[in-house]
C-alpha cells in the first residue's frame, strides 16, 4: 500500500512539476517575444473593430391589426423562433404607418409589411426592399339586396352606395382614393365612410352600410367572413387590364366560377380582381444575416402554393418602388447560402463571420508566428554581441592601463562576463556563439594570468 501511495505521489509531483515548468517557459517566452504578441493582438483588435457584429437576438417588425399582415407576421415569428431569434410584432394601423416607422432613423423597428402603391415617397432614404411576398387583392364587397338588376356589378356601380373605404391614413383608404380619382369620382363624397376594417365588416353584415372596400390577403379573417356570407357578393373589375396599365404596382388576378365554393357555385361567374403586393421592407442597417433569415422565412411561409400564387412564386422582386438590398440581390441570384442549408442558423452565421474575420488575421499572423524562433535567436545573438563589445572594451582598456596588482580584479570581471553568458537565453538558443564567446573570454583570462602582450609583463 505504501509503495502505491508513493507511486501516486510521484506521479502527482511529476504532473505538478511539468505544469510549473511549462507555465514558466510560457511566461519566459512571453517576456522575450512580447513585441510580436503585441502586434498580433493589435491586428486582431483592428479586425474585430471593422468586422460586422453578431446578429441581434431580437428584431422588431411592424405588421397590422387583425388583417393578413397580422396572420403573416405570426408565421414569420414562429419561423424566427425556430432559428433562435425573437421577432417582436408591433401592431399598427397599416402600411402607411409601417413605412413611417422605417423612414424614422431613430425608430427601433427594422422590418415591416407595406402595400405596393404606398411606398413611393420623396423621403425613402434608408429604406430597402427584400421583395414582394404575397398578393394583396382589392376587394369590393356589397350587399346583394342593394341591386335589383340581374347583372354582374362592376366597380363603378358601387360608387353611389354607402361604402366604407377604410380609415384615413390606412393603405385601404389610400388605394380607394387613388381608384376613385382614376375614375373621375369624388373621393370626398358623403356616401364614402372611413371606418376601420373590422367595424366595416360587422356593419355590412348587419346591413347598416351597403359595401366595403378592402385591400387585404385572401387568408384575412375579414375577407373570409365576407366571402362566406350568402347575403354578400364580390364586385368584378371588368377593366382590370386598364388598371394594371395605369397603376404599374397592380397585378391582374382571376377568381374562377365556383372558386370559393364549388358546392354552392360561389361565385356564380368568373371575377376579375386587381391586386397590389405585400412587400417586405427593411431599415438598410438591418444585420445581413437577419435579412437572409427574413428571405428564408418568406421562402418557407410564402413560397408554398396559395390561392392566387404558384409554389415558388414568392418571394420575388416584383414591386420596384423601393430599391432591393444587396443581400436580397445575392439571395435571388445564388439562393440560400451554402452553410445555412446544412447547419443551424447561429452556427452558419458564426462560421461565416469568423471565416472573414480570421482569414485576413491568419494571413497577417502566419509570418509573425513563423518568425518567433528566429526572433528569439536574433535576440540571443544581440545579447552575445553586447557582451562581445563589453569584452573588447575591457581588453583595450586593460592593455593600456594594465596593473599587475589588479590581476585578480581583471579576472573576476571576466568570470562575471562568463557567468552572464551561461545564465543568458543565448546559452540555449545560440550555443555555438556562446562557446565562441567563452573561448574568447578564456583566451584573455589566460593572457592576463601569463601577463602576455600586456604592459608591465
Amino acid at each position: 500500500m505504501a509503495s502505491f501511495k508513493e507511486e501516486v505521489y510521484e506521479h502527482i509531483s511529476a504532473v505538478y512539476q511539468t505544469a510549473a515548468d511549462e507555465i514558466k517557459n510560457a511566461l519566459s517566452l512571453l517576456k522575450e517575444v512580447w513585441p510580436l504578441i503585441f502586434l498580433l493582438l493589435l491586428a486582431l483588435s483592428i479586425l474585430i473593430w471593422f468586422a460586422k457584429p453578431a446578429p441581434p437576438d431580437k428584431v422588431l417588425m411592424a405588421t397590422g391589426k387583425g388583417g393578413s399582415y397580422k396572420v403573416l407576421g405570426e408565421k414569420y415569428k414562429a419561423y424566427f423562433e425556430k432559428k433562435g431569434i425573437h421577432l417582436e410584432l408591433v401592431e399598427t394601423h397599416g402600411s402607411k404607418e409601417n413605412l413611417q416607422h422605417l423612414i424614422d432613423r431613430k425608430d427601433p423597428i427594422q422590418a415591416a409589411f407595406v402595400q405596393g402603391g404606398m411606398i413611393a415617397t420623396d423621403n425613402l432614404s434608408g429604406v430597402q426592399s427584400l421583395g414582394s411576398v404575397d398578393y394583396e387583392p382589392v376587394w369590393i364587397f356589397y350587399r346583394k339586396n342593394v341591386f335589383n338588376e340581374n347583372k354582374h356589378i362592376s366597380d363603378r356601380d358601387i360608387a353611389k352606395l354607402k361604402i366604407n373605404i377604410g380609415q384615413v391614413g390606412s393603405g385601404t383608404h389610400t388605394q380607394a382614393v387613388n381608384l376613385f380619382k382614376l375614375n373621375h369620382l369624388n373621393p370626398d363624397a358623403p356616401n364614402l365612410l372611413s371606418m376601420n376594417n373590422a367595424d366595416a365588416v360587422n356593419a355590412i353584415a348587419k346591413g347598416t352600410i351597403d359595401a366595403v372596400f378592402l385591400v387585404d390577403g385572401y387568408d384575412s379573417p375579414n375577407v373570409q367572413n365576407l366571402i362566406k356570407n350568402p347575403d354578400i357578393s364580390l364586385v368584378t373589375f371588368s377593366r382590370a387590364d386598364a388598371y394594371t396599365r395605369l397603376l404599374p404596382y397592380f397585378e391582374e388576378l382571376l377568381v374562377p366560377m365556383g372558386g370559393f365554393d364549388l358546392g354552392k357555385n360561389n361565385p356564380d361567374h368568373p371575377i376579375q380582381l386587381i391586386s397590389t403586393t405585400t412587400n417586405l421592407l427593411i431599415d438598410d442597417r438591418l444585420h445581413p444575416a437577419i435579412q437572409v433569415l427574413f428571405l428564408e422565412a418568406a421562402k418557407e411561409v410564402n413560397g408554398v402554393k396559395s390561392y392566387f400564387s404558384k409554389a415558388g412564386e414568392f418571394p420575388v422582386y416584383m414591386n420596384t418602388e423601393a430599391p432591393l438590398s444587396d443581400e436580397a440581390k445575392f439571395y435571388y441570384e445564388k439562393g440560400t447560402p451554402t452553410l445555412m442549408k446544412y447547419l443551424p442558423f447561429w452556427m452558419a452565421e458564426f462560421i461565416e463571420r469568423m471565416f472573414f474575420l480570421l482569414l485576413p488575421f491568419a494571413a497577417f499572423a502566419y509570418p509573425i508566428i513563423k518568425s518567433i524562433p528566429s526572433y528569439r535567436t536574433n535576440l540571443a545573438k544581440k545579447q552575445i554581441n553586447s557582451i562581445y563589445k563589453e569584452l573588447d572594451k575591457f581588453e583595450q582598456n586593460t592593455i593600456q592601463t594594465f596593473d599587475p596588482n589588479r590581476r585578480g580584479e581583471y579576472i573576476e570581471v571576466l568570470n562575471e562576463m562568463e557567468r552572464r553568458v551561461l545564465n543568458s537565453k543565448a546559452a540555449k538558443l545560440a550555443t555555438a556563439d556562446c562557446y565562441s564567446l567563452r573561448n574568447n573570454i578564456e583566451f584573455i583570462r589566460n593572457a592576463l594570468e601569463k601577463q602576455v602582450i600586456y604592459k608591465g609583463r
